[in-house]
């Protein structure tokens, strides 16, 4: 960690379905770094405490709401306030895979997009780094997941290049609309298959970060919390006719009764079990 001393509580999130990226939360530090490096797009928020970061010869201090955005492989040290603590968050992500993301919305002929070495104490990047985070570290599916850390690198870069990104070029509205309406087709036609984002952007024609964007404006979640949703409704009617739980989780594509549980817990408010008994 080139870390000089460490008395961090910490809590590492990764996933192996999703290796491209990993976080953590780092409570009451006194950890000192030396300048160092690290192979990822590193974003970093400051939740409590005073901090002072150093990138090339630049210095800025930081305080609460503070987030920095240090590109792959960038000189870079971030330290508390002399004999102070302070609390953070974390999160890499794998370069090359952020340079896809960012391309699949590069209109043709524009120069390639990046995310640039920032310092912000912007409430609204900081929200966005909180919110991911959460959703990281908590049961939610891998899918959803992934579409999370799509959506914040589109968006980040979006706020950090002064809102540039809503004028990519996209097709009209009436376009995005019909394509929206056919995704949710697919989505309930094949609701207990398993539908890689990168499937659902090729059946629309968009980037993935835009279908993220565009199905989440148009029906207030996205693609794969929707087939959940399907999933679930459709678990509620088989139940009630009588089909065993394991019989209802294997159907409607769930990796094991824990995944179709806690899926349905979440948007019935009770276990499947519980659900019966009240029904």
């Amino acid at each position: 960690m080139n870390a000089r001393a460490d008395s961090t509580a910490a809590r590492y999130w990764f996933d192996a379905a999703l290796p491209f990226a990993e976080s953590r939360y780092a409570s009451d530090s006194s950890a000192g770094y030396l300048p160092h490096t690290h192979p990822t797009l590193s974003v970093g928020a400051v939740d409590s405490g005073a901090s002072v970061f150093a990138f090339g010869r630049e210095q800025a201090r930081l305080r609460p709401g503070s987030v920095v955005v240090v590109p792959a492989d960038q000189v870079h040290a971030c330290n508390p306030a002399p004999d102070g603590r302070w609390s953070y968050q974390m999160l890499h992500v794998d370069p090359a895979w952020v340079a896809d993301i960012l391309d699949e919305t590069r209109p043709p002929g524009r120069d390639r997009l990046a995310l640039p070495a920032r310092v912000t104490h912007s409430p609204v990047v900081y929200r966005m780094v909180c919110v991911l985070n959460r959703l990281l570290f908590s049961g939610a599916d891998s899918a959803e997941k992934e579409a999370a850390l799509v959506a914040f690198v589109g968006d980040l870069h979006a706020v950090l290049a002064g809102g540039a990104a809503d004028a990519r070029a996209m097709p009209a509205a009436s376009v995005v609309s019909a394509r929206v309406a056919q995704l949710r087709a697919l989505l309930q036609a094949r609701h207990a298959e398993r539908l890689p984002l990168a499937e659902l952007a090729r059946a629309t024609g968009l980037s993935r970060y835009h279908v993220i964007r565009a199905f989440r404006a148009e029906v207030g979640m996205t693609p794969h919390a929707y087939q959940l949703d399907i999933r679930i409704n459709r678990a509620r009617r088989l139940l009630r006719q009588g089909r065993a739980l394991a019989e209802v989780a294997h159907d409607l594509g769930f990796a094991d009764q824990s995944h179709f549980q806690r899926a349905f817990k979440q948007r019935v408010a009770l276990t499947p079990r519980a659900y019966l008994r009240t029904a």
